[in-house]
Formats: C-alpha cells, structure tokens, sequence
C-alpha cells in the first residue's frame, strides 16, 4: 500500500513539474506591405509584457521566416524591426491552452525617413523611438497617490535620479526639464521633478535639445544639452495643484514650504515661498547639496586650484549654499507663461527673491610652501552674513512669418549684502617657533545691480539651407561696498620675541562697473545638399571700472586722510572684432565641422589717481573642428578641438595693494596679457533600450600658453604680495576622464549594477619667491584625482534602494617641499532606501561615509558617517495629508570639512555645520486638475 501511494505521489509530482515546464513556440515571415519583398535579418525580441525586459532574441533567415523556441509561460511583448521600415509590437500569452502561435505573415510598413515609429497592435507601448527622441509612455508605470516627477522617472528604463535630485539619462547629465517644451522657472530641473505630480504626466520625452541657431537653421553647431520634456495630460492643463508644508523639531529647527500651480490651457502659473533653518534655501537644482549633509565634493580648475569638501554646496546668490555655520534662509518666486497667435508668439518670465543669514565658526590650517621653508598659519574666525537677492528675468518669443523668429531675453539682479567678522591667527615657522600674529575685524555693506539685455533674429531665405541670424546683447553690473578694516600684527624674532606692531584701521569704500555689448552676424550658405559655410562677425566693448579707496582716521571716528598705497581708480577698455569661417558636412550618420576665427583686441586703460595710461593690442586665431558619428539613434562618438582666449580681469589689472588682508595682498599687473586655451574632448556613449545597458567614456585633454598664474613674494615676516603673470617657459595641461556602464541585472532582482571611472589632473606653474633672498623659484604642482565607485539601484512600487561607494585618491605634489605633500587614498559612499507598508505608512533612510586620510601636510585623518532617517503615515484615500516624522544626522557626525590646493598654498578648513535634529513635519498636497488615484 506505501509503495503504491508513493507512486501515485511521484506520479503526480512529475506530472505536475511536466506540466509546469511546458515550453512555447512562435513563428512568422516578415514582408514589405508594398513590394511583398521578403525581409531578410529582420530585428526578432520577445519582451516581457510587465517591465518590457529582454526574454529571446533572433532574426529572419534569407526567406523573411524566423522561429523562437523555449519559451515558458507568460505574458509577452514582440518587437519586429528593420532599417527604414516601421515597427511592428504585438502582445499575447502564453500558457497551457496556447501551446505555439504562427504569426504568419507580418507586413512592415517602409518610412521615407528613419523615424522608427512603433506600430502599436493591441495597446499603446511603454517605450516609443522616434528617431533621436525617446518617448515613455507615463500610463505603462505604476506609481502610488501623490508621486511627483521624480518618483516617475526613477522607473524608466535608461535614466537614473541620485540622492541630490540630479538626473542621468542614458549615460548622459540632464541639465534641463521642460514642460510642454517650456522652461519652468528657469534652469532649476528640480522646480519641475520635485514639485509637479506624477500623475498629471502623458508622455516624458528624452532628446539632445539643439542650440536655438541649429534648430532654427538646421546646421548642426555641435551644441548638444541632454533634455527631458515632460507632456501633460490634456485634461491635467487646466485646473490648479500643490503643497504646503510645515515642520518644526528640537534646537528649534524649522522648515516651512508653500506651493501654487495654476494650469489653464497654454497658461502656467506659479508661486512658491520657503522658510528654514536647517540648510533648505529653495526649490534649487542642488536642493540635497544645500541640506549640509556632508557631501563629498572635488573640483579641478585650469589654473591649478584643485579643492574637495564634505557639507558644502554654493552660495544663495547663484542658487545654492555652501554649508559653513547655520544658515536661515527665507526664498519665494513666481512663474508664468503663455503662448498665443496660433502659437506665434510666447512670454516666459521668472521673479525670485532670498534671503540667507549665515552665521559661521571657522579654524583654518594652511601650508605655504616657500624655496627655504614653510610657514604654518592656524586661524580661527567668526563672521555673520546677511544677503537679499531679487532676480527677475523674461524671455519673449514671436515668429513674425514661417521664415523668421526673433526672441528677446531681459533679467536683472538686485542684491544687499552684510558682513562682520573677526579673526585670529598665528603664523609659524618650520620648526615651530612663531612668526607672527594677526588680530582683525572687517565689517561690509554691499549693493549689485545688474542688467542684461538680449536680442536673437533667425532669417531663412529662398534658397533651402540659405539663412543668416542677428544677435546683439547688452550687460550692465555696478557694485558698490563700504566698510571697516581693524587689524593688529605682531611680528616675532626666531627666539618669539616680540620685533614690531602694525596697526590698521581703514575705511574701504569700493565701486565697481562694468559695461559690456557684443554683436554677432552668422550667414549660412549651403554649397551642395551635404556641405555648407558658415561666415560670421562680431564686435564687442568692454568697458569697466574698479574705483578702490582706503581712508585713515584724521581724528577719532573722522576717516578723511586718503591712503595712496592702498587707493586707485583704474579704467579698462576692450575692443574686439572678430570674423570667422566654418565649414559643415553633415549625412545622416556623420557630422564634420572645421574653421577658425580670428579675433583683434584692443586693451586701453588708465589710472587716474597717477595719470599713468597703458593701450595693447593682440591678434588670435581661434581654429575649431569636431567630428561626430551616429551608429545608431542611441549610440554616437564624438570628437572635438576649441581654442579660446581668456582675458584678465580688471582685478587682475587694477595696479594697486587690496590690503584686506594685511598679511596676505593682492597687487595688480597692467601688463598681463591674455591666455589662449586648447582643448580636445573626445566621447562615446552607447544605450541599448531592450537590455537597459549604457555605456558612456568622455575625454579631455587641454593645454595653455602664456597662462596666467601667480607669483607670490613672502618676507621674512611673513607678509605676502600677490599679483597675476604670464607663464613664458612652461605649458600648464589638465586632463579630464568619466566613464560609467550601467545595466539591469535580472538575477540581481532586476536592479540597476553600474561601474563608473572617474579621473582627472593637471600639471601647473606658479612663480615664488624666497624669504631669504631675491632668487624666484619656479613651482610645479601636480594634482591627481582618481575615483572608481560601484552604483546599485533598484526602484519598484512600493521599495526603492540605491547604493554608491568606492575608493578616491587625491594628490598635490608641489616641486616646492616635496616631502610636505598632500596625498593618499579616501573613501566614499551613499546609499538609501525606502519601503511602503499598509496603513499607508512609508519609511525612508539614506547615509553617506567619508574617510579622508591624513598625509605629509596634515597629521590628522578625517572620518564621518552621517545617517538619516524618516517615518510618514498618509492620511485619506489619496494620501493627501501626510505626517512625517524625521531624524537628521542621527549619529551626531556632520562636520564641515575641505582640503584645497592653490598655487603654493595648501589648506584644510574645519566649520561649524548642522548636525543632530528631530524635526515633525505635516504635508498637505492638494489638486484640482482630476485624477489624482494611482495608476495601475
């Protein structure tokens, strides 16, 4: 009786298992519709239905026949290509009661053009390949109530959005969003993915956006920005949406955001306000870098000046804020645009305003590395600034006929700034004893105006390709600050016995202007279907002004007594023509472009407090060639050499002693000529939309001649002068490299794996001379940065994971006390996660490591690990109401940190910055625009 149960058991399991494997067959023809030519090697992929990944792949044989076997239950997708015809998808499943299915006959349908438009049979397509453009359909991915863009385009095939909100998109930066085609408050992507609702979105479409002369002439320039447009819906353009958000936590922590959308028809309005003190200053690009969590940060310019930090981002006044201290910031702006005429005519115009209060607690270590030694200097330094910004810009657009298009750009900054501080620092020499000591209070009140006006003109003339454009632009900047200098410098012999004391105590007042119009004429002329010139002209003026006055005291609180030394009135005036020829072929895969401009410049300046006038002139040639080819829609190489000049500043100019530092001053060079800069960039980028692999390696390499560098002269006492000079005997070069692969992994639970290689470095050039004697040593510095790191994401429904780590190695190797280098291997990482459970309650956290090792230069290492964390639970069907619950820098590690390099110098600053809070915040999104449930 067991033996016969057993076998009526095994019976069962095997028939079962048998019944489980079952495998499938699909077979068709693939024939043109027209000719009924059978189309051999046609492109076969079975897709899965659910995510649209790659299950089995062929292609038809000599007759047009294919076959694909193997295949298990499961609901599928079939994709069938070929060159210049359009695609033909269908849908269907596959399971006990449909063992094979025989397509028979597919006809494809041949295109005049290569748009590769999906033929849908059945359903709309989740992916949609229109020639360069890749179009998501948004209904094909789930997203849950209340997703904005952001939570969208993490789901997409190809494009990846990081910690901070910054977007990548087939290997490529997406450093623009628009909607409907329209900028929305400007260059800020996040305004847009943070901000508006997931499910008011019809299609998102990724394209490399051409410059405004290419897309209107159609000469390629070779001026590409990676672009994502995000199409509503219909019957999401009118009607109105947003948020309001409140939080409060322990130290008295505090953010508050409100958010108002109003979409009627082509019409868009909006306004937003924001309120806090825990480093949230807007709705900005670089929103996370503002939250002073500790970011890692390394940057490397042509000049030398090589820098990395943790906790830093940039200043309100360009978007964004640096991290040092405590910040308060109060920021709003409004949004609207319109198109009408048919279309014909369009106004997209911006206001924001901010105000940022920051107060900062600061130590400093520097290293100048002299020929005969080094000098040591500790500063410790209090301040407290206060800026408010306004900015409101406008752009206006009107196509007068079908042949010509003129857009007009007008934006204006107004900005008051305060500032007090006070430091202390004390200088030592190598072996210790010390040098000197300086105790200093600075105090400034700043105003900045700016103007800019400009005018863009696009002409098509009978002949096809024949064009010319006009474009003429005005900028207008006017600075003006006042304020104190008190400082104390005490000055040691080697035993530390007090030499001598200076004392200043200053009036400053400064103005600044600058004036500058360009114009520019282009004239296309095509010479055969494939070939054109391009001709353009230019002229422009620069004209500025640094008006510099230092005052002493004539008697107590009365600053009268003009201090010549450190005053100076100073005017540059620049003119310069420049003309030029490009030559332009272009065939459906291959773009060469090649020719060179000349440019004249004529530099007159004059000082008027000494009468002293200086005039210059100068001639470059400025040759440019690029060449580019397309394998396909999504694979390209490029190839590309600029030259260019850079012109000295006028505070590079201006012949006088900026003592704002009594122990560090800049001076003036009105001889300085400018530089001219060669660089060759090279890149590859392929996407594959079936396996969601790209690959992306971007070059560069580049060269300059008579740099600019600088050349400092330090005393015995310490004192250093410095001024800018023209590198004559040296060639500076810098080299960049970034490359990444990226795939889905399905055994990997379908994540994201991704392998990225950045590195860069250049060899510069800085002139020093001894304390001890009048011999002026050459200084080389090598900077090196190398940073492999390994990426894993993975983003479904209701969880979302990603992960980034890897080893740094950064070096500054002066030829100057090579032994007091700064170098080693760091580390980094981030990553976070989130999880939606029932009850409608979400958990979320993320954290990033840093670890930067100490070296010659420094004798302590630099370590942290921050980690955040936060709980929401929605309330109502929607979850339009939602109660967070958060805990910032939980292991109470955040600490300003930054190393940097420059010309001689080496430094490490430590800062105060925002460390451990709990905060409760309540969320309330509301939309009058339909819809609003989950997509499904």
């Amino acid at each position: 009786m067991k033996r016969t149960l057993l076998c009526l058991c095994f019976l069962v399991f095997v028939t079962s298992y048998l019944k489980a494997q079952i495998v499938h067959q699909i077979k068709g023809r693939t024939i043109d519709t027209a000719s009924t030519t059978l189309l051999s090697g046609s492109t076969i992929a079975m897709l899965n239905a659910k995510d649209s990944t790659l299950v089995k792949f062929t292609r038809s044989a000599e007759n047009g026949s294919f076959e694909i076997n193997g295949i298990k239950n499961g609901k599928f997708m079939l994709l069938v290509s070929y060159p210049k015809y359009a695609d033909f998808v269908d849908h269907f499943t596959l399971d006990s009661t449909k063992k094979d299915i025989d397509l028979g006959t597919i006809n494809l349908t041949g295109i005049a053009k290569l748009l590769a438009d999906v033929i849908i049979k059945g359903e709309k397509a989740a992916i949609k390949i229109k020639g360069d453009t890749t179009e998501f359909n948004a209904s094909s991915y789930s997203i849950q109530p209340n997703d904005k863009v952001e939570d969208l385009l993490k789901k997409l095939p190809g494009i990846q959005v990081d910690k901070d909100g910054k977007i990548t998109a087939q290997g490529k930066t997406v450093p623009k969003v628009l909607v409907d085609g329209e900028e929305f408050f400007g260059d800020d992507p996040t305004l847009v993915t943070k901000n508006l609702r997931a499910d008011m979105v019809d299609k998102v479409q990724l394209y490399e956006k051409s410059s405004d002369q290419a897309a209107f002439t159609g000469v390629d320039d070779g001026q590409k920005t990676q672009t994502i447009n995000i199409k509503l819906k219909e019957d999401k353009k009118s009607g109105y949406f947003g948020k309001i958000d409140a939080g409060y936590g322990t130290k008295d922590f505090y953010q508050g955001q409100a958010l108002f959308n109003r979409f009627k028809a082509k019409q868009k309005f909006s306004v937003y306000g924001t309120a806090a003190n825990n480093g949230t200053t807007g709705l900005s690009w670089e929103d996370g870098n503002k939250l002073g969590a500790g970011n890692s940060n390394m940057q490397m310019s042509d000049d030398g000046n090589m820098w990395f930090s943790y906790g830093d981002g940039d200043e309100l006044e360009n978007g964004n804020y640096y991290g040092e201290g405590i910040p308060r910031a109060l920021t709003g702006g409004a949004h609207y645009d319109n198109k009408w005429n048919s279309d014909k005519e369009s106004i997209n115009t911006n206001y924001k305003l901010g105000a940022l209060g920051i107060k900062t607690t600061k130590n400093t270590l520097s290293q100048n590395n002299l020929p005969d030694g080094i000098i040591n200097t500790n500063t410790d330094e209090n301040s407290d600034r206060n800026v408010f910004r306004q900015k409101i810009d406008a752009v206006y657009t009107i196509k007068p006929d079908t042949t010509s298009n003129l857009k007009v750009s007008v934006d204006g900054l107004l900005k008051n700034s305060d500032n007090i501080s006070s430091l202390n620092s004390i200088g030592l020499r190598c072996d210790n004893s010390k040098l000197n000591e300086n105790r200093q209070s600075n105090s400034n009140n700043g105003k900045e105006q700016t103007f800019n006006i400009s005018a863009f003109y696009n002409k098509k003339l009978k002949k096809a390709g024949r064009n010319y454009s006009v474009s003429l632009s005005q900028n207008l900047n006017d600075l003006n600050s006042d304020g104190f200098l008190n400082s104390v410098v005490e000055y040691y012999d080697e035993a530390g016995l007090p030499l001598r004391k200076e004392v200043t105590d200053q009036l400053k007042k400064n103005n600044t202007q600058s004036s500058i119009f360009s114009s520019n004429l282009t004239y296309n002329e095509p010479l055969t279907k494939s070939i054109s010139l391009v001709l353009n002209y230019g002229f422009g003026i620069n004209e500025s002004r640094s008006d510099r006055k230092s005052f002493n005291q004539s008697s107590p609180g009365n600053y009268d007594i003009l201090d010549k030394e450190f005053s100076n009135d100073f005017k540059a005036s620049q003119y310069l023509n420049q003309g030029g020829a490009v030559f332009n072929y272009k065939k459906p895969k291959t773009t060469i472009s090649f020719g060179s401009k000349v440019s004249a410049a004529k530099f007159d300046q004059f000082e008027q407090l000494s009468n002293q006038s200086y005039s210059r002139s100068f001639v470059n040639w400025l040759p440019q060639a690029s060449y580019m080819y397309k394998f396909s829609a999504q694979r390209a190489f490029r190839f590309s050499y600029n030259g260019s000049t850079n012109q000295p500043t006028v505070n590079q100019l201006q012949p006088v002693r900026v003592n704002d530092n009594p122990l560090y001053q800049p001076l003036g060079n009105p001889d300085l000529a400018p530089s001219f800069n060669s660089r060759f960039n090279a890149s590859y980028n392929a996407y594959k939309v079936l396996s969601q692999q790209s690959i992306y390696i971007n070059g560069s390499f580049g060269f300059v001649n008579k740099a600019i560098v600088s050349s400092t002269e330090t005393d015995a006492s310490g004192k250093t002068i410095a001024k800018s000079v023209n590198l004559t005997d040296r060639t500076p070069v810098n080299y960049s490299v970034y490359s990444g692969f990226n795939r889905k992994v399905k055994f990997l639970f379908d994540a994201n794996i991704g392998l990225n290689l950045n590195a860069n470095g250049n060899t510069n050039y800085s002139y020093v001379k001894s304390q001890l004697s009048d011999v002026v040593e050459l200084n080389q510095i090598v900077s090196t940065s190398f940073s492999p790191s390994l990426q894993i994401n993975r983003y479904k429904d209701k969880s979302e994971i990603y992960l980034n780590f890897g080893p740094s190695y950064h070096a500054q190797v002066a030829s100057l006390q090579k032994d007091r280098a700064n170098k080693g291997w760091g580390m980094q990482g981030w990553g976070g996660f989130s999880l939606t459970l029932p009850k409608k309650i979400k958990l979320r956290a993320d954290g990033e490591y840093t670890y930067t090792p100490k070296s010659p230069a420094f004798d302590t290492s630099f370590e942290q690990i921050i980690i955040n964390a936060a709980v929401t639970k929605g309330f109502f069907k929607n979850e339009d109401l939602k109660l967070t619950i958060r805990g910032n820098d939980l292991f109470n590690q955040n600490r300003g940190f930054r190393r940097s390099s420059y010309s001689n110098m080496i430094t490490q600053t430590s800062y105060n910055n925002i460390s451990r809070y709990f905060m409760f915040s309540l969320i309330w999104d509301f939309n009058k625009m339909g819809g609003g449930a989950p997509q499904k």
